[in-house]
């Protein structure tokens, strides 16, 4: 049970709303930002045990085509929070757009969802919300799976999931105001470093070698003879 005298403390420009145990705090997020005034930097987070949920509301003062690179700096944040809290032998890698993996296997995903859908517009609001497996449910069939696992399979047992979302916030920060203060070539870089499929073959989302990302954060695929290019907002975001 989450214990609420446990509750994570965040750092100045950014407030905690607890949601329910249960509720998806992004679709929480989502409705906080259709009905009521726009509040950046508002993090909606779940009140559980095994799974670390949030969603961060921005307020972007660009069109959404850059606007949701932002989801980059979300999931290096996490990065670097399981850096700090986790045993070193913990690797964690990416897979574009929005996978999360944990010694290999898949561990979380990342989602994003927009006031626009169109790429030339500045939406009103940008969500990012990230769910990680810290922890089987007690019902769960955790271990069944050797394609997926939890942060507790891996050795981190001693990671809670509100000291978890405390680091997260604070490193979401960093790289939040590094995007703001020198662009998105530093999480570029930083993410390129951490995704283990580039220069590989990959068929999902699909097939091609996936050779790096352009400078809105989209794929760039190789094809037999061409390359393509996949977007963000197509692949990226939540209708």
């Amino acid at each position: 049970m989450f214990e609420a005298t446990l509750a994570p403390t965040f750092p100045p420009l950014l407030k905690g709303v607890a949601v329910p145990n249960k509720a998806d705090p992004f679709t929480k997020a989502i409705a906080a930002a259709t009905t009521a005034e726009v509040e950046p930097g508002r993090i909606h987070y779940a009140e559980r045990d095994d799974l670390f949920s949030v969603a961060v509301t921005f307020a972007p003062e660009e069109p959404l085509q850059s606007a949701a690179r932002i989801g980059f700096a979300a999931m290096l944040g996490l990065n670097d929070a399981l850096g700090a809290l986790a045993p070193p032998e913990v690797a964690v890698h990416f897979e574009w757009p929005n996978r999360i993996k944990v010694n290999g296997a898949a561990c979380g995903t990342m989602r994003m969802a927009a006031s626009t859908n169109d790429p030339a517009i500045e939406p009103d609001w940008l969500i990012a919300g990230l769910n990680l497996s810290v922890q089987a449910e007690p019902s769960g069939n955790a271990g069944v799976h050797k394609d997926r696992t939890t942060l507790h399979d891996e050795g981190c047992g001693d990671v809670t999931v509100p000291r978890l979302i405390e680091s997260w916030s604070r490193h979401l920060l960093v790289w939040v105001n590094r995007y703001l203060d020198d662009g998105f070539s530093a999480l570029h870089a930083a993410w390129r470093d951490k995704c283990d499929t580039v220069g590989e073959q990959i068929t999902d989302p699909a097939a091609g070698t996936f050779t790096g990302l352009d400078e809105n954060g989209s794929m760039l695929l190789r094809k037999t003879d061409t390359t393509v290019l996949l977007t963000l907002n197509e692949y990226g975001l939540t209708n």
